[in-house]
């Protein structure tokens, strides 16, 4: 959930979440007050805030690597097990007078990881000829491969490797987009009053699984499931969960419907059980500066803070989940 210029009202609402935050920010590797089934937390990258290095989004490689979007440096990172930093790419800058929907400064958004290492990733600019997919090969540059409306926010992306296809949700406009992984004209997939903003953001998060497209809405709270049906179209829309205001991106525990949330403005991560109920299992004690977006690898969780309100320590942590196959 990025604002590198909140509206007042978004400031007002966020201050006493930014004041507990600053004061229960802890050393890496020291990280105590993790919820069960949550354990063995621990800071793996302390992030350098002045360099831009913001992660927006994440998505997981061989060997323990995350790849990241930096937000509003327009950069693709690679953060190793050891916690050291590559920037593989920089997105061209928009041209002069150009503003991003919401958040007026170009925004980099969600990031996948196909099997054969290409990435492909979100961007949002205001501007016709960059807001859209993107897709960066491995040793190659990034190119984009679908436009996505200038007056959109493109924000999540999950991708579904066996059907070809990427998922988007857009902040601003309220849909989830379609668009083949060898690019091409992006469709409408699904647009819904549950994906509409309310004042800030709406659709956010997505994931596929166990067929069907996963949504958070960030203004609603909410986690929204949509089958993916015949021809690969939408089914009827289900709220799976409320109650999670300044929800962003998430992430399955296992082969279940159990998920962890990012929650943004809280500074915590929420345990979401397959019947709505959920638990806040990991807080700014642990590290967290207002969390973003989560990745899941067996039974290791990981999870990027990009510290948009509390400008204090943008970080990548690690945590242990018991009992994730729920």
């Amino acid at each position: 959930m990025p604002s590198p210029t909140l509206a007042p009202r978004r400031r007002h609402l966020l201050t006493t979440a930014v004041v507990t935050a600053v004061a229960l920010t802890v050393v890496a590797g020291h990280a105590h007050a993790a919820s069960a089934p949550v354990a063995h937390v621990r800071i793996v990258s302390h992030l350098d805030m002045a360099a831009g290095q913001r992660p927006e989004n994440i998505t997981l490689g061989p060997g323990g690597a995350a790849y990241v979007t930096f937000a509003f440096s327009r950069q693709i990172a690679r953060i190793g097990p050891d916690g050291r930093v590559r920037v593989l790419a920089t997105l061209p800058a928009p041209p002069a007078g150009s503003s991003t929907p919401v958040l007026s400064s170009p925004f980099l958004g969600g990031i996948v990881r196909a099997d054969d290492g290409t990435l492909y990733f979100l961007y949002a600019t205001g501007s016709g000829d960059l807001t859209g997919v993107w897709r960066l090969r491995p040793g190659g540059t990034p190119q984009r491969i679908a436009a996505l409306p200038p007056e959109g926010l493109p924000n999540g992306l999950a991708l579904d490797e066996r059907g070809g296809q990427l998922y988007a949700t857009d902040s601003a406009l309220g849909a989830v987009w379609r668009v083949p992984t060898c690019g091409g004209t992006p469709t409408k997939w699904a647009a819904a009053p549950e994906l509409a903003r309310t004042g800030f953001l709406g659709a956010n998060g997505v994931k596929i699984h166990r067929g069907a497209a996963w949504v958070t809405n960030l203004d609603r709270g909410t986690v929204l499931r949509i089958p993916i049906v015949r021809h690969g179209a939408p089914g009827p829309l289900e709220v799976r969960a409320t109650g999670l205001v300044d929800i962003d991106d998430f992430a399955f525990t296992g082969r279940g419907d159990t998920l962890l949330a990012a929650i943004n403005a809280d500074n915590e991560v929420a345990l979401v059980r397959p019947d709505g109920r959920h638990t806040t299992v990991l807080t700014a004690a642990d590290g967290l500066q207002n969390p973003t977006s989560l990745a899941m690898r067996g039974t290791k969780a990981y999870v990027a803070s990009g510290a948009y309100f509390t400008d204090e320590d943008p970080n990548l942590l690690t945590a242990r989940i018991k009992s994730a196959g729920h």
